[in-house]
């Protein structure tokens, strides 16, 4: 999943001020995958979830309304509709949150 050409800066600044919508479209766009839906409240028997992807719906789902503008959280559930995509299991809690920290990383250019 190289993503050298994507703006880690602003899809981030997208997310957390609040146009998440945005930044999924823009990583969808990249990617090469269907924009997923994104939608506050959790479904039932996921009580411990901040936030969950749903392949069947397509659809990110959030606890909480302000977890769509933490940046970590999106990126991490967005890792899973990657996966999906790509014709490969959902990817381990692990590896999204590789993902989510590598492209954090990208940004403030931190090892």
């Amino acid at each position: 999943m190289e993503d050298k050409g994507i703006d880690h800066k602003k899809i981030i600044n997208l997310i957390v001020s609040g146009d998440t919508e945005k930044a999924i479209e823009e990583l969808s766009n990249y990617y090469g995958v269907k924009k997923p839906n994104l939608k506050v409240g959790i479904p039932k028997g996921k009580y411990k979830a901040l936030a969950m992807y749903d392949p069947i719906k397509n659809t990110i789902y959030f606890r909480k309304g302000e977890y769509m503008y933490n940046a970590f959280i999106v990126l991490h559930e967005f890792y899973h509709v990657i996966r999906i995509f790509c014709n490969r299991h959902r990817g381990n809690e692990k590896k999204a949150d590789e993902f989510a920290l590598e492209f954090l990383q990208k940004l403030y250019k931190i090892k």
